[in-house]
């Protein structure tokens, strides 16, 4: 017998669009049972086990015997990771060259779910160049932390937020063929401890933060596979999980598809079989012949492995196999992938500041300084974390002279030394730093004020690195690295038109730079077209639009899990679990990860993360979360809401004008966001429920329209267990960022 599944799904991408009216996401892994009951009940133990492991660092075995072919997973979750073999290491072929898109935290600042799903197109038809089968993506888990390593992957600190363009993503790579693992499930939000530290939570904030956009992913976009993390959560680790991969998963979202642990995070046989996972990656000491023996003993029911194996043929039968010979015959990068890219990019830039119209640069300025060793550095890789083999990568220098008009003198210095590492130790040489806060060296300062000198403006191009921020060790503090605030004082006193870069994926603590900074920008990690994309808002060519998806706290000890003493947890177990396991070029050889330890994360912050404690205590900020400039200005004008009262089925359509008063087109990103009045349900001041992303011609007026389901208003009733509604007068909170609010009006619920 066997299954020609090539065949059976040549056509995958086009019956899958002509399915989605109607079947629900989810319903569309059950295509194809019947097939699966006979494959099944003709399999043996060994080759139902087999599926269940990793066949190599980055596939799990198919059934060679029926001609069903092997899972290929591809790391991303902003690039389809280059071909590697052991440790991880690169094999140096010639056509795994991709697309390096923005990554996460840069594609969350363009608010756009028409751009994630471009962006999720892109990736999904990359990975089928490559016979990928699997994107390890998108990663959403919320960003608690300004300092968390990872923030760079993550969208938002805000879940609404977070679910919109995890929604996008995933449907955008999924009709063009390719599955997603959505991850990591669930409470990944530090890198410190990450494989052994236990999240103690409550049941509220979980389902109202943490699990929010994860819901989404499976309810409404239906992924069809989820990483689960290397954390515990209130005890248990995740890949063995009743509550989260049974109950909640499965039992509550109805998920068909199979579980995937992150790599090297499974921890045992029995309980990850009985309690959800589905394939052990990579390797097989728990996953192989361990539960094989398991199901001989009677501890497993073979009736759990043969569920396993029927929710990986869901996957198998859904996503086309490529043979290896029909994939990878060129470079995987497509045009119309680096114009997504650009497209990103471009709508990704913030501008935080802008005293005195700096920007966009003056047709009158004809000699510019570009200062900063990260206007020449490249992002698409580094660290410890997933980069991507980028066909190319323009850099801001490139990008500024790429752009800069005719007769335009643009010149560089490189200003501050690399703080170049592995897994956060320094490494050595005359161009890096030894530590994070070293002074500046004095010949690159000297070299950097002289460039500067005369100059009609300085572009300061500072921020952190890919070895800063980094998967398997969060950041100590947020601070500019390598003296970079002495050095914009130093360009001050000789040029005061200073405009400051951030080139960073994460919050950086701009006390010292804002002093002397009349315009900033947060600039990102922002892909192979980042630079174009940089210097076209720069110029004036386009109008920045982006949006903070996080808040810029003034400093990081101001942040909720910090100032409630609830991180850094004083307990360290060593070296990180994949580190240790699979880079041991990293750790010297030397395997120095210990199980036995599990440092406790205490949520005690509760709801109150990101710009929800900020708002609720009260507590300034640098940067408010949604924040964002452009060269325009908008003006917002005669809000109403199509009722005043609402059911607990109803629809709150909230109507508005706006209006483009500058003379150039523009993007603006209405907010709404809602504040219970006279609750007897303690929320947050406020909380973000919709948003747009509007295009306004200069002078032109839209009207538009935003909608928050009631649904969306419920609170997770912890004594009863279940969502609830809680009924009375609601205020919605109209603005251009979350402490920009133009318009209110009230409605009762």
């Amino acid at each position: 017998m066997k299954f020609k599944i090539v065949k059976l799904l040549a056509a995958a991408p086009v019956i899958l669009a002509a399915c989605a009216a109607t079947q629900t996401p989810q319903e569309r892994l059950l295509a194809h049972e019947k097939e699966i009951d006979k494959i099944i009940a003709g399999m043996s133990l060994e080759e139902k086990v087999e599926m269940l492991h990793g066949k190599s660092n980055m596939a799990s075995e198919g059934i060679p015997r029926l001609g069903i072919q092997e899972i290929r997973y591809a790391d991303g979750p902003f690039g389809i990771r280059e071909e590697n073999g052991a440790g991880f290491r690169p094999l140096g072929w010639t056509t795994d060259s991709a697309t390096y898109f923005p990554t996460g935290s840069a594609l969350a600042a363009t608010w756009s779910e028409e751009l994630a799903y471009k962006y999720g197109t892109g990736m999904g038809t990359e990975a089928r160049r490559r016979g990928k089968d699997v994107i390890l993506g998108p990663a959403i888990n919320i960003q608690r932390l300004p300092v968390g390593g990872r923030t760079y992957e993550y969208f938002s600190e805000d879940p609404f937020l977070a679910a919109r363009l995890a929604v996008g993503y995933i449907k955008g790579t999924q009709d063009a063929g390719t599955a997603v693992c959505v991850k990591h499930f669930a409470l990944n939000n530090q890198e410190t401890n990450r494989a052994s530290v236990d999240v103690n939570i409550d049941e509220r904030s979980f389902r109202e933060l943490y699990l929010k956009p994860f819901e989404a992913s499976i309810k409404e976009a239906g992924a069809w596979s989820v990483m689960s993390a290397y954390n515990k959560i209130n005890g248990t680790y995740c890949p063995e999980n009743e509550h989260l991969l049974n109950e909640i998963l499965r039992g509550e979202w109805g998920f068909n598809g199979p579980v995937i642990s992150d790599w090297g995070g499974t921890y045992s046989t029995v309980p990850s079989a009985l309690h959800g996972l589905n394939v052990q990656m990579p390797g097989d000491n728990y996953f192989g012949q361990a539960l094989i023996d398991s199901v001989k003993a009677g501890a497993v029911p073979e009736s759990v492995i043969d569920l396993k194996v029927r929710e990986l043929l869901r996957l198998r039968f859904t996503v086309e196999a490529i043979a290896p010979e029909n994939c990878n015959k060129e470079v995987a990068s497509t045009p119309e992938s680096r114009r997504t890219a650009y497209e990103v990019a471009s709508k990704a830039v913030v501008l935080l500041k802008n005293e005195g119209s700096i920007l966009p640069i003056r047709k009158d300025v004809k000699k510019i300084a570009v200062i900063g060793r990260n206007a020449v550095a490249l992002t698409q890789s580094g660290g410890v974390g997933a980069g991507v083999k980028s066909v190319y990568e323009i850099t801001p220098l490139q990008g500024i002279k790429n752009k800069a008009p005719e007769g335009v003198e643009v010149a560089y210095a490189p200003a501050y030394k690399n703080y170049a590492s592995l897994y956060g130790r320094a490494s050595g040489g005359p161009d890096n730093a030894a530590s994070l806060d070293e002074a500046p060296d004095p010949k690159l300062l000297a070299e950097a004020v002289a460039a500067a000198k005369g100059t009609d403006l300085v572009i300061f191009v500072c921020g952190t690195s890919k070895t800063i921020e980094s998967e398997g060790f969060d950041r100590s503090n947020i601070k500019l690295p390598v003296g970079q605030d002495e050095i914009v004082k130093a360009l001050a006193q000789v040029n005061p038109n200073i405009v400051s870069v951030i080139i960073s994926g994460g919050p950086c603590d701009l006390q010292e730079l804002t002093k002397y900074s009349p315009a900033i920008v947060e600039g990102w990690w922002n892909g192979l077209e980042g630079g174009n994309a940089l210097a076209d808002v720069l110029f004036g060519n386009i109008a920045p639009s982006g949006k903070l998806p996080f808040t810029f706290p003034i400093q990081f000890e101001d942040s909720p899990a910090y100032a409630m003493g609830n991180f850094p947890q004083k307990e360290d177990v060593g070296e990180d679990l994949f580190t240790s396991t699979f880079r041991k070029d990293i750790t010297g050889g030397k395997d120095k990860w210990q199980n036995r330890k599990s440092p406790k994360a205490f949520y005690t912050e509760k709801l109150l993360v990101g710009y929800r404690w900020f708002d609720t205590k009260r507590k300034p900020v640098m940067y408010a979360f949604g924040h964002g400039l452009s060269y325009v200005d908008f003006e917002y004008g005669n809000i109403s809401t199509d009722k005043s009262r609402y059911k607990p089925d109803g629809t709150i359509k909230v109507s508005f004008t706006l209006k483009n008063t500058g003379d150039m087109t523009a993007d603006e990103i209405p907010q709404l966001y809602v504040r219970h009045l006279n609750a007897k349900v303690e929320y947050p001041y406020k909380e973000l429920k919709a948003f747009s992303r509007v295009t306004l011609d200069a002078g032109q007026t839209k009207t538009v329209t935003l909608e928050v389901p009631v649904s969306e208003l419920r609170y997770w009733d912890e004594a009863e267990n279940g969502w609830k509604l809680e009924e009375g007068e609601i205020e919605l909170l109209l603005g251009s960022a979350s402490d920009d609010i133009r318009l209110s009006t009230k409605v009762t619920i």
